[in-house]
């Protein structure tokens, strides 16, 4: 009688052709569910991303911040009440906190209302870029007819009834008093190695042209003028306007007008430069993150 070889004989044997199927079907599951995974991945990136771009736009928002305290600290500031400039820096405080308000709800609620966020936010900032814009002289043919504009403060200034009021006010703060007694004992070398305010020196001093000799800040003794062709032009009716009395001074110079000017200028200038850099940031902030959440919801 023939043994069995078989020790362990299977009572149900499973088909070769079903492993093979099963061995296929999980290798072809395997690159599935690896690419699930990734798209999985991609949302939670996308979110990282995004609340990224969220913190770096609320710090940004923050410099809006420092620029209102910068406003109203400045608001009465080289006697600019005469030309009713608070007025325009109160204005503008007013209108920087409704921009921060306005880009951090954006920012929090941006992800809900995205496009109409967008959109909101944008206009002030474009309204602050192009007011920035203005302040630098950029539009030089226009920019007369805007307050606080290099164009509008010569307009200003050279105007007969503003200037007796701003040259009053320069008196009356005792500018030129100041830099008497603080040069009292300085030689001529001495003085003219002194950083002086465009102020200062176009309504306390002579224009050099002149050729004065100098006794003191705002004493000099007539001498001899240099005179050329371009100076004849500019500076040659100061030297007559010159008096050595402390209320006249050069305060009716043409240098004066011009160093008043000039620190109107440099101020509104610096405040459009920090204004056009501000919104840029802000803009290239926000459309960033709205770049990024439109991304996440439709990709």
């Amino acid at each position: 009688m023939a043994e069995n070889t078989n020790p362990n004989p299977s009572p149900n044997p499973i088909p070769t052709e079903e492993v093979v199927a099963v061995t296929v079907q999980e290798e072809t599951t395997k690159p599935k569910e690896v690419e699930e995974r990734k798209m999985e991945d991609k949302p939670s990136k996308v979110r990282k991303y995004a609340g990224l771009l969220s913190i770096i736009t609320f710090i940004l928002s923050l410099v809006i911040l420092a620029s209102v305290i910068w406003l109203l600290y400045m608001r009465d500031y080289d006697c600019e009440k005469i030309l009713r400039l608070p007025n325009l820096q109160i204005g503008l405080a007013i209108f920087m906190i409704f921009v921060f308000l306005i880009s951090n709800l954006v920012v929090f609620l941006g992800s809900r209302f995205p496009v109409p966020g967008f959109f909101i936010v944008m206009v002030p900032l474009i309204v602050i870029l192009t007011m920035g814009l203005a302040l630098v002289g950029a539009d030089k043919m226009e920019s007369r007819r805007i307050m606080a504009t290099p164009a509008w403060f010569r307009e200003k200034v050279l105007d007969d009834g503003h200037w007796r009021d701003i040259k009053s006010c320069i008196y009356n703060r005792g500018l030129c008093e100041d830099l008497a007694s603080r040069s009292m004992n300085l030689k001529a070398y001495d003085f003219s190695m002194e950083k002086l305010t465009s102020v200062e020196s176009g309504c306390c001093n002579p224009p050099e042209v002149c050729g004065m000799e100098y006794v003191n800040a705002t004493f000099w003794r007539k001498g001899e003028a240099i005179i050329s062709e371009k100076t004849e032009l500019l500076n040659a009716g100061d030297c007559e306007t010159w008096n050595n009395s402390r209320t006249v001074l050069c305060y009716d110079c043409e240098t004066c007008k011009e160093g008043f000017v000039g620190i109107m200028e440099k101020k509104w200038w610096n405040l459009g430069i920090f204004l056009i850099i501000m919104s840029l940031f802000l803009i290239l902030a926000h459309l960033s993150l709205f770049i990024t959440v439109m991304w996440e919801r439709y990709n």
